[in-house]
């Protein structure tokens, strides 16, 4: 799809990327750049880089990069379209009346509108003959009219086709509907045959954080499984980037979360007034839902069920959240089995003594190794002290004056003794840990695979050669000009690379704009990633044609000889290719 140039030229020119980005990453200003923990991966050392100067980004942890329009439409899940009018709104602006495809956009746009219906249609047959018993569910959980209807909840009657010929009523299509996941198909004797996914289920609506219904999730009322039926990933659903109620508890959360297992156990809490409980949806807890966490909050009480999934699911919870940086509690269930049945049996102010009485992820670690050991007899307590010991290695000063006073007391050793301990262990801890950043970054510098560019790892001569063109150009499109008879698309070696200086060459050639921006109708938000890390090259290499004319005839002689592997060079040979020249 195409804007038209002037704007997505004005659109640059007036984006002012910090804007952008500011309110998803806290950012701090390092001479002409801005640095920050990236939202893209799990991160506790700032890699994340914004750089006003070319409206761009890039993350070198990670890779993620791009311009204003690729972060927003990453971090928003939008199409390009929707990612441009975003930005553009930010920038003061306005789309063109043409000029682009919109049709992915449509589609979209449909398919929540259909979502939107599907939710009044559900919550309308609540409260008939047909939702008796859904309404009656609902009452038997001790909810409220207002927070059924807060929460929007409903009930797809027990039919094959009721939401179909709603929808059909209102001129929907099978085909958009099927693509919502609100109807399933099947095939017999050649004929398609449509019907609703949803039957003779009560009705959670999911809601983004623009307040758009994107999915549902249905509970049977008996015990018959499945005893959910959620919606299938959609071109507006990742069911593991969504987060329930994140709509409402983002708002006055006091910088926390309480994350639970389901839906119910979200709404019996705010409905008792914790607005700032969550749930995950249909999947284990992912790295991109606790990176939209960390971005709403800086603590977070993790309360699962007490049965044995749910601690297997709150320790993998642990260790996904551990990675952002954000402070973990644990609530022990207590007295029942979740936070539904807690408040029930008794009240909102034990649950809130719950959660004030939570464990620190140190405490909860410490508590989870107690419980593996008898304490009462010597080999069962030397067991448990080096274990806690590998445990508070980890930790800081204060940290460990604290536990290992509390170890001392409840093993009567002395507390000298597992300081002892704790700094024996520290050295395998410190050597375990260095050891494991050299490997990282011994793999960082020579890992040369792209995940875009999969010929890359076997022709990495080329693979250099055709970056450092690139880069060169769109550091210095003046270049082209002197360049323009020797160099051509065919000359390329990578088909990834290929598409980049066929477009390049197009833009060059028409007077177009070469910013990254300019690219992000044709590539997609991860092809952005390895398009970015081609232009920061540019801050890198020799930047002259010269250089770009050498790059040339190693093309045009990788072309004529055997491809050359990176595990065919010498150490020698591989300095020299990532030196400024191939």
């Amino acid at each position: 799809m195409a804007l038209n140039d002037s704007f997505l030229r004005e659109l640059h020119d007036r984006t002012d990327i910090e804007q952008i980005i500011s309110p998803y990453v806290t950012l701090k200003r390092r001479g002409k750049t801005l640095v920050g923990l990236c939202p893209f991966h799990n991160e506790k050392t700032p890699s994340f880089t914004v750089y006003p100067d070319s409206v761009s980004f890039y993350c070198f942890g990670c890779g993620a990069g791009g311009d204003a329009i690729t972060f927003i439409r990453r971090i928003e899940n939008l199409d390009y379209v929707e990612a441009v009018k975003t930005v553009a709104e930010a920038a003061g602006m306005r789309m063109p009346e043409d000029g682009f495809d919109d049709t992915l956009s449509k589609k979209r746009n449909r398919i929540l509108s259909a979502n939107r219906e599907a939710a009044k249609f559900f919550n309308k047959c609540l409260y008939t003959e047909q939702g008796r018993a859904g309404l009656e569910y609902f009452q038997s959980r001790m909810l409220s009219q207002n927070t059924v209807t807060h929460f929007g909840l409903g009930f797809a009657p027990d039919s094959w086709d009721s939401l179909r010929n709603h929808l059909k009523s209102l001129g929907y299509s099978d085909m958009e509907l099927y693509e919502a996941n609100l109807l399933k198909r099947s095939e017999k004797n050649g004929k398609i045959n449509y019907y609703d996914n949803f039957r003779n289920r009560v009705m959670f609506p999911i809601i983004d954080l623009r307040g758009n219904v994107v999915a549902f999730s249905g509970r049977v009322l008996d015990d018959s499984k499945p005893k959910y039926v959620n919606t299938a990933d959609t071109l507006v659903y990742k069911k593991g980037n969504a987060v329930f109620a994140m709509n409402f508890a983002k708002n006055n959360n006091g910088g926390k979360f309480i994350l639970v297992e389901g839906q119910m156990d979200v709404i019996s809490l705010h409905q008792a007034g914790f607005t700032n409980a969550i749930a995950c949806l249909g999947t284990a807890f992912t790295q991109e839902q606790a990176n939209l966490l960390s971005r709403y909050a800086d603590e977070i009480y993790i309360c699962y069920d007490a049965d044995s999934a749910g601690q297997t699911a709150a320790n993998k919870a642990m260790a996904v959240l551990a990675q952002t940086g954000i402070k973990i509690r644990v609530v022990k269930m207590t007295g029942g089995k979740d936070p539904d049945e807690i408040i029930k049996i008794y009240g909102k102010e034990r649950f809130r003594d719950l959660l004030e009485g939570a464990a620190n992820k140190i405490e909860y670690d410490l508590l989870r190794e107690r419980e593996k050991y008898d304490i009462a007899t010597d080999n069962g307590k030397m067991n448990f002290l080096n274990a806690a010991a590998d445990i508070l290695a980890r930790c800081g000063d204060i940290e460990r004056d604290i536990y290992s006073g509390r170890l001392s007391a409840e093993t009567g050793v002395t507390k000298e003794a597992i300081m002892t301990r704790i700094r024996q262990r520290e050295k395998n801890v410190r050597q375990r840990i260095e050891s494991e950043k050299r490997t990282k970054e011994i793999r960082m510098l020579t890992d040369l695979k792209d995940k875009n560019n999969p010929e890359r790892e076997k022709n990495i001569r080329a693979a250099r050669a055709e970056e450092i063109i690139i880069a060169s150009l769109a550091r210095n499109p003046d270049f082209y000009r002197k360049l323009r008879d020797k160099l051509s698309a065919d000359i390329f070696v990578t088909d990834f690379n290929r598409r980049i200086i066929t477009s390049l060459i197009d833009k060059l050639e028409n007077g177009k704009g070469i910013e990254l921006g300019f690219f992000a109708d044709e590539f997609s938000p991860a092809e952005m990633d390895s398009l970015t890390r081609i232009f920061r090259l540019g801050d890198e290499i020799g930047n002259t044609p010269e250089e770009c004319e050498e790059c040339i005839e190693v093309l045009k002689n990788c072309k004529k000889t055997p491809t050359v592997k990176a595990s065919d060079l010498s150490d020698e040979e591989f300095r020299k290719l990532f030196n400024k020249k191939p």
